[in-house]
């Protein structure tokens, strides 16, 4: 049996292995008492629209330039302190929610986001997540996953299956203690499951580039791993989200429907973007004309996804990742977007994130043991799937270790996953507000542990990495010299 044979046979084995425990798991899940509670609802105290039109716009317009400020502050504040800018802008998006802005300044937050903005606010947090998920797709780089096909796919899916199936044992737990009434065990530990193995690509190529590593074989390695686990996690997402919002031989359905969609985007809109693309190599800018070509590919795409049943923002990925990310239309269509999506499309979704987020209702020693132990599962599922498959795959103790540190990045992919679960009501505002906070924990968590880990090498391109804060500092010294000067 040649080796990719053998490849074959252990990868089949591993998806079967678990399956089966799920399954076990689910068994024994199903089993639970059904919880008594209120049902799950969106955490937001919002709904349709009401007052005068003038008024409404008044508000919005106030809370976006609020959600634009604040962002921008946090994101400065945070990355001075060597943390990715977006933590700091999605913690600014919970400090403007009732977690805090509305605890000590009740009147400022019924001002400033009153039930009347959430839904507008949800409007452009739900475009601002098609086009994120559609960039996400452009930078996938494909090439880079073939050429270290094998040990990313070892690691990526080791850190998937481990955390996933980890979390389902960890919905046996949280399942009777605290899930809504009307949910049933399967769509509880199927989205805890995924809430564990999701990855930020776009965070952990941001702390990379950030320390300076992003170039070294441990950067490409968990670049390379992270964007196989990107696609993974939200294909596993997607399954996930068809067997919730479908039921019986709906499932199925939801399933051939996907898969005809697939197959649909390769053979016949693939051929037809490579031509865009040699288009636009030839014509040397991005026109209008062609950015409204992709936009309605794009707007298609998503809703067809949407229809099918797994999600609008699938189907904006998938049209991202069918385009060459070395293009020079992903190059531009990237350049075009990326500022408006980060400065005021993203900040969106992280307020709105805010609003659903109240970490009031964690309260009490239970409810605070309860997210320990998730933080705790969640960390050890990513950390050791990463750190034994990377060693079985011929990497040392200090790159697996960093490779499963990295690996546990989630900040704003996890964000996504909730707010899809918090929609279909499957988790509640409670739940929600501990993965939140374990979200945070782990990401926040990243930069501090890869210091300690590969210290030397960051120290290494420390000097390159300072010149701009040594400017800016130098900056400051001049202006203060000048103001102090007499006359």
């Amino acid at each position: 049996m040649n080796r990719a044979a053998r490849e074959a046979v252990l990868y089949g084995g591993l998806l079967s292995a678990a399956v089966f425990i799920y399954l076990l798991i689910r068994h024994y899940g199903d089993q639970l008492p059904t919880p008594m509670r209120a049902p799950a609802d969106l955490g937001v105290a919002g709904g349709p629209a009401g007052g005068h039109d003038a008024d409404v716009m008044l508000h919005i317009l106030v809370a976006l330039a609020v959600i634009i400020a604040v962002a921008r502050a946090g994101g400065m504040l945070f990355r001075f302190l060597g943390q990715p800018a977006v933590v700091g802008e999605i913690v600014s998006g919970i400090m403007l929610g009732p977690s805090l802005l509305g605890r000590v300044w009740p009147a400022a937050f019924a001002y400033i986001l009153p039930p009347t903005v959430a839904p507008f606010l949800d409007v452009l947090a739900q475009l601002g997540i098609i086009l994120y998920m559609f960039l996400v797709g452009l930078e996938l780089d494909q090439g880079m996953v073939a050429k270290r096909g094998e040990t990313a796919v070892a690691i990526s899916h080791a850190s998937i299956v481990t955390p996933f199936l980890l979390g389902s044992l960890l919905a046996l737990v949280l399942y009777p203690q605290v899930a809504a009434a009307g949910i049933p065990f399967t769509g509880f530990s199927l989205f805890i499951g995924v809430s564990m193995s999701v990855t930020a690509f776009p965070v952990l190529s941001r702390i990379l580039t950030d320390l300076g590593i992003n170039k070294t074989p441990l950067g490409i390695t968990a670049l390379t791993c992270a964007a196989v686990d990107d696609v993974t996690a939200w294909c596993l997402l997607a399954v996930v989200v068809g067997v919730v919002e479908a039921h019986g031989t709906g499932s199925l359905i939801t399933a051939a429907m996907a898969i005809a969609y697939i197959a649909f985007m390769i053979v016949l809109v693939r051929p037809t973007v490579a031509r865009l693309t040699v288009h636009q190599e030839n014509a040397g800018r991005l026109t209008q004309g062609m950015m409204a070509i992709v936009f309605v590919l794009l707007m298609l795409s998503a809703l067809a996804t949407d229809l099918i049943g797994i999600h609008a923002m699938f189907g904006a990925f998938a049209l991202g990742a069918i385009i060459p990310s070395d293009s020079k239309l992903a190059h531009d269509m990237t350049d075009r977007l990326e500022d408006v999506l980060v400065v005021l499309l993203l900040p969106t979704f992280f307020a709105l994130t805010g609003l659903r987020t109240r970490i009031g209702l964690v309260s009490g020693t239970e409810a605070w043991m309860l997210c320990g132990l998730t933080i705790a599962v969640a960390s050890i599922g990513k950390f050791g799937g990463s750190f034994v498959a990377a060693r079985l795959t011929g990497l040392g103790w200090r790159d697996a270790s960093a490779l499963g540190v990295l690996m546990n990045t989630r900040g704003m992919a996890e964000l996504i996953v909730l707010n899809i679960g918090l929609q279909l009501r499957v988790i509640n505002p409670r739940v929600f507000a501990m993965l939140v906070i374990m979200s945070l924990v782990t990401t926040l968590a990243t930069s501090p542990l890869l210091y300690l880990i590969r210290r030397d090498e960051i120290a290494a391109a420390k000097p390159d990495r300072e010149i701009p804060r040594l400017s800016w500092r130098r900056h400051l010294n001049l202006r203060k010299r000048a103001l102090d000067a007499p006359g």
